[in-house]
């Protein structure tokens, strides 16, 4: 008998806890939501972040607020967005360089486990640029450079343990060619002097490449994403230059911490996609030479693991350092 009541008190309490579940998600929210950016005002993930907000605010009737927490290359303000309660109350928007993170760092949390995707929201490719000095008319004869004249080519980087740095470095591992790391305090200046001739070669996000190359003071030799970039459509990927399996995508996507209510991530998921279905959206991301990802939760996340995956083999086969 006492076993009976025991499991009817349980499967009671289990009932309860559904219902207050539901009932939370239809009211969901009732106050403002908090958008942490872990990193400073005005850079890519900063401006994803208040479009979003403005967006969602106006679909759910309560503010969603960008809380700006840089610092250690996002790890403050991500840690202390995946320590907060899981109410739904605490989101974080969160880029490619979490993946390259948890392949430098130690963390005080797990980077898979201990975080609930909601929506990848973008995703882009990288190109791999060089000056025009540089004798390289295309990937191959990078690779050929690379290996006849070992550290020749010095590859500029936004700063050490940045996906500008890893980018180059895998590309290294899988070619066995060799490169000169050369880090800067930021891509401005890696990307000055890669166009100065200063240094040779620099992998960064098309948006700030662009110009440069259509004026032709860099040469675009390659793609770092499995299809072209439509706005240059005779640049070759890196898989169609002779490498299957090389991949490497720009994107950002929003997290909360672990243990939210199924409910309200499919409310955020569903908002979500509707905002990337939109025309205003659309432009949006293609001012910032990217594409809506959208894709279920489960789908962000396996994302995510996958590539911790690959860059803690870059970082184990090549020993780089994030410092």
């Amino acid at each position: 008998m006492r076993r009976v009541i025991h499991h009817a008190a349980v499967l009671l309490a289990l009932l309860f806890a559904l219902a207050d579940h539901r009932g939370y998600a239809q009211t969901y929210p009732s106050k403002p939501v908090r958008i942490i950016v872990p990193f400073a005002p005005g850079g890519g993930t900063d401006l994803v972040a208040r479009f979003v907000a403005q967006e969602l605010t106006a679909s759910l009737g309560h503010p969603f607020v960008v809380e700006n927490k840089p610092g250690a290359g996002g790890l403050i303000g991500i840690e202390a967005g995946v320590k907060s309660s899981a109410d739904g109350y605490t989101l974080v928007m969160v880029s490619a360089s979490y993946s390259v993170n948890a392949a430098f760092h130690r963390l005080g949390f797990d980077p898979v486990r201990d975080i609930t995707a909601i929506i990848q929201i973008s995703q882009g490719p990288q190109l791999i640029v060089v000056n025009p000095a540089l004798p390289a008319k295309s990937l191959r004869d990078l690779i050929e450079l690379g290996k006849r004249k070992p550290g020749a080519i010095a590859f500029a980087t936004a700063g050490p343990g940045s996906l500008t740095h890893v980018v180059p470095e895998m590309l290294c591992m899988m070619t066995g060619m060799k490169m000169t790391h050369v880090p800067y305090k930021g891509t401005g200046p890696a990307l000055s002097d890669t166009v100065a001739g200063h240094t040779d070669l620099f992998v960064s996000a098309p948006a700030a490449l662009l110009p440069y190359v259509r004026s032709g003071r860099l040469r675009a030799l390659a793609v770092t994403t499995r299809t072209r970039f439509p706005s240059l459509p005779d640049v070759p990927t890196v898989e169609e230059s002779g490498l299957p399996g090389f991949e490497s995508i720009l994107w950002h996507g929003l997290i909360g911490p672990k243990g939210m209510p199924r409910e309200i991530v499919e409310r955020l998921h569903g908002e979500v996609s509707r905002l990337l279905r939109k025309e205003e959206t659309l432009q949006h991301l293609r001012n910032d030479a990217s594409a809506p990802a959208a894709g279920p939760p489960e789908m962000f996340l396996a994302q995510i693991e996958k590539e911790i995956r690959a860059w803690r083999k870059v970082v184990a086969e090549t020993g780089i350092k994030a410092d």
